[in-house]
């Protein structure tokens, strides 16, 4: 099956650039972003259950090797192996409990995963944690590389502090610093995602900036307040 990848072109490129100058120079640098999507909702949960508190490359290894020892992903081929099974493909006991049990609940109807297209992103992220093994930032990679949703920008994700902080020099990200992004970006939040998690990764060289170091990001007149 051909790979598909995060949608957005030129418009959501346009609208970054114009709200903010700084990342701008960072999209410049890295031209277009290229992150496969999961093939369905329920692959996608699966992948991110896996895919906690390890690397990409981690997460990608035992992806694969539950996609080639499984064949098909879904809820009744998932729900019929053991926790074992499922660990054997190199992921932890604890993940695998919390995969099997998923994939249970779908199969039998005790969890209404398609219910989710429907959502908002946060009553979306809600329904979805209230899965075991499923807290806020699996829920909003769910939604952002399960269903494609355009304003995902995880505050739970190491991985954006890290490329915020390279971007804009901060010493930190705050929860009140990130909120004044999140709405800068909004409702581009996703794309925003892609540059910080390849920023992240030490791809780009970061424009220098002057001494200003730890401040609030300054408002923009020609494009309002953030």
């Amino acid at each position: 099956m051909a790979k598909t990848y995060f949608p957005y072109g030129d418009a959501e490129i346009a609208y970054l650039e114009a709200r903010d100058k700084t990342l701008a120079t960072i999209i410049e640098q890295i031209g277009h972003v290229h992150r496969a999507m999961d093939d369905d909702l329920f692959c996608a949960v699966v992948h991110h259950i896996i895919g906690q508190q390890v690397s990409t490359a981690a997460q990608e290894t035992v992806w694969k090797r539950v996609q080639d020892g499984l064949g098909k992903v879904d809820a009744g081929t998932v729900a019929s192996t053991s926790v074992d099974e499922l660990q054997a493909f190199g992921t932890t006991f604890r993940k695998a409990g919390y995969v099997l049990e998923f994939a249970q609940k779908v199969n039998s109807g005790d969890f209404d995963l398609e219910a989710v297209h429907s959502m908002p992103d946060a009553e979306a992220v809600s329904f979805l944690s209230s899965l075991r093994g499923v807290g806020e930032w699996t829920a909003e990679m769910v939604l952002l590389f399960g269903l494609g949703r355009s304003d995902i920008l995880s505050f739970k994700d190491l991985a954006i502090h890290r490329g915020m902080r390279m971007v804009y020099r901060h010493r930190k990200i705050t929860r009140e610093l990130f909120e004044i992004y999140r709405r800068r970006f909004r409702p581009n939040g996703s794309v925003a995602s892609l540059y910080f998690w390849e920023v992240s990764r030490d791809v780009v060289r970061v424009p220098p900036r002057g001494p200003r170091r730890d401040h609030r990001p300054r408002r923009n007149p020609a494009v309002g307040p953030v």
